[in-house]
């Protein structure tokens, strides 16, 4: 990995507040992700399944990691199952966890060979009355491909259909909502890269560039400071492409005259950022783009400030959507009798401001985390409010990744990364 080492302390804590909510005589098991395949025999970049690396740090294929807090022998209440490594591999592959490594990484002290799961795993079943499998319940999930973990609750059912089943996802869904300071560290490292990026592509960026050019500008800074790369599928799009939501070709050049709306972020150590901004072309504003622009930036900075211990996110939501009606109001892109006649399924607002504002971000982009119960500290969630006009070939969002604090205003994790309209073209200016 070309990250620095992760404090195993912080995996340690991790696992200790997973089995404390566990029920007892009770098995949890966490399979990694596969390497998926291409064709012929080209695979895919592997990428962790997020739920072993926040349980173990462990960041490698072929990988089980089981909890059993109630083990009679103290030894198998943590085990860490990893691939067995040998010169061959060394050679074709490169470096994988040994026993020392494995411990070094997770904390864990008992690291068998993969080989050997079967029958350890049978020897701690017959103690055990109930397993907790480790499904993919996220809101927005539409998995096609059935995963490691997916065959595994396969095989367990079938081998030990006596015992009971219990799902893993409802307490990862709190926790994993909730960061610890190491994670904020994490976090924030990721968005100082994003800045870095950002930072050089406002110099780049000009009439008759392409999109797919800055890109790889992106590219090239995430990678120089120990990115895997792009946390998420870019989105370079200037012009009309930005009124697609999850416009991805990047493929169009850049004209004179017209907006560009960058949706890109850093990863680092699986972790995410998620940044949003809108820049003109030319590297300045016409009136109504600035018009515009500000508009979308009071929405961002007010809903921020809802961001507080208590708030709930569905009632957020609708108060962000009344703070966007004013402006639309303000930018007579809606009349009063829109609002007085709207869908109160679909209020009018939704025309030029069609998605969500916020959501969790951590190990995922959209990262798990409780969207009904209150906000609390220590929760991370983006904020990105957008006016799209398809008619003004303009589409312009703002996104930036902040920290619910107790007692304090959120921590914008993004708060260096330009996003003022003088600050945007001074940056491109200079």
């Amino acid at each position: 990995m070309k990250y620095d080492l992760i404090d195993r302390n912080l995996f340690i804590k991790n696992r200790k507040k997973f089995m404390a909510q566990m029920k007892p005589k009770s098995i949890a098991v966490f399979n990694s992700n596969d390497i998926y395949p291409i064709g012929a025999d080209s695979t895919m970049p592997f990428q962790q399944a997020r739920d072993l690396f926040y349980l173990s740090g462990a960041d490698q294929e072929e990988t089980i990691l089981v909890l059993f807090p109630d083990a009679f022998e103290e030894k198998h209440r943590e085990i860490l199952f990893v691939r067995e490594t040998n010169d061959h591999i060394a050679v074709w592959e490169g470096e994988k966890l040994t026993k020392e490594k494995a411990f070094e990484v997770s904390g864990i002290k008992t690291v068998y060979w993969l080989t050997e799961f079967e029958k350890v795993f049978h020897d701690i079943m017959t103690e055990a009355e109930s397993v907790y499998f480790n499904t993919n319940e996220h809101y927005r999930q539409a998995v096609e491909t059935e995963t490691r973990e997916d065959r595994f609750i396969k095989w367990c059912k079938k081998k030990y259909p006596a015992h009971k089943w219990e799902k893993s996802n409802q307490i990862l869904q709190h926790l994993r909502g909730t960061k610890e300071t190491q994670e904020l560290d994490l976090l924030q490292h990721a968005c100082d890269i994003t800045e870095k990026g950002f930072k050089r592509i406002l110099q780049f960026v000009k009439p008759g560039v392409w999109e797919y050019e800055i890109e790889a500008e992106f590219m090239h800074e995430f990678l120089r400071n120990r990115s895997r790369g792009f946390a998420y599928t870019p989105i370079v799009a200037s012009g009309n492409n930005a009124n697609v939501l999850h416009y991805i070709e990047n493929k169009n050049q850049c004209k004179d005259g017209d907006m560009l709306l960058l949706d890109v972020g850093a990863e680092y150590a699986n972790y995410a950022s998620d940044m949003t901004r809108t820049i003109p072309v030319n590297g300045r504003f016409t009136k109504r783009q600035k018009e515009v622009y500000n508009a979308v930036l009071r929405v961002k900075n007010d809903a921020t400030k809802m961001l507080v211990p208590g708030a709930f996110w569905k009632e957020y939501h609708e108060e962000v959507g009344k703070l966007m009606t004013s402006e639309l109001l303000g930018l007579g892109l809606l009349d009063k009798a829109d609002v007085q006649n709207e869908n109160p399924d679909w209020p009018a607002y939704k025309k030029y401001f069609m998605h969500g504002t916020s959501h969790h971000i951590g190990l995922d982009t959209h990262d798990y985390g409780p969207l009904k119960a209150p906000m609390t500290a220590n929760m991370v969630f983006t904020v990105e409010p957008g006016i799209y006009i398809p008619e003004e070939k303009m589409g312009i969002r703002l996104e930036d990744d902040v920290v619910i604090r107790d007692n304090d205003e959120p921590f914008n994790l993004m708060r260096n990364i330009p996003i003022e309209v003088e600050e945007i073209e001074e940056w491109m200016n200079k």
